[in-house]
């Protein structure tokens, strides 16, 4: 029965949230500073394609909108071939996630690794470090990672639909990943969060648009 289905996703999903939860706690208290500190003493954020590897994420963001126009023009001359649909879903998959990831920004109000913008406050410029809950702004909107998030939501489509596209989909979204940390946009937990959120933004998508399950 289809509640089964979702009831039996829905105890997956927790046991993948509640492992999520405890491996930002062990971030948080053990790694997440010392991480941001190393890439601040060997300055790994000045090299190049780190700085790249951060673009595409939103890029994909801000096209998505044109394709799922195209798509559904596609649509009036017949049913989506696979790869369209999954494209389709995987477009509607991360704009959902990141919207998912402003409201959670929001609620936990997380500061930055390092200042980049209008004098932020962060643990490397400022020495602030923590969560300050249900404070708005661009300077506490650290946790969860948008970006990782975006990556997720949008590849995570592809590898539980197409299991044919995983290894492309994993060679192109860990560099991106752990550019994020590399750059010091953003702590190893806030990684680890955005990319939980993602998937399983995207493992929903995929139930709720019925495509097959790998």
């Amino acid at each position: 029965m289809m509640n089964d289905e979702y009831r039996n996703l829905l105890r997956r999903n927790l046991v993948v949230t509640g492992s999520c939860i405890l491996a930002v706690v062990i971030c948080y208290f053990w790694v997440d500073r010392s991480v941001a500190f190393f890439v601040y003493a060997h300055p790994i954020n000045t090299i190049k394609v780190f700085r790249w590897l951060t673009y595409p994420p939103p890029e994909v963001q801000n096209w998505s909108a044109l394709v799922l126009t195209i798509l559904m023009v596609r649509r009036a001359w017949g049913p989506f071939l696979r790869w369209q649909k999954v494209l389709l879903v995987a477009c509607i998959s991360l704009i959902v996630a990141d919207d998912f990831r402003i409201s959670l920004g929001d609620v936990f109000g997380r500061y930055w690794p390092q200042t980049w913008t209008h004098g932020n406050p962060s643990l490397i410029g400022t020495g602030a470090y923590g969560f300050h809950p249900f404070q708005r702004g661009d300077d506490v909107g650290s946790f969860p990672s948008g970006h990782a998030c975006r990556i997720l939501g949008f590849a995570g489509v592809w590898m539980i639909a197409m299991p044919g596209t995983r290894a492309i989909a994993l060679v192109v979204s860990v560099p991106m990943l752990v550019s994020l940390v590399a750059m010091n946009y953003h702590f190893v937990s806030d990684v680890i969060a955005g990319s939980v959120l993602g998937a399983l933004i995207a493992t929903y998508a995929v139930h709720l648009a019925r495509l097959k399950m790998a």
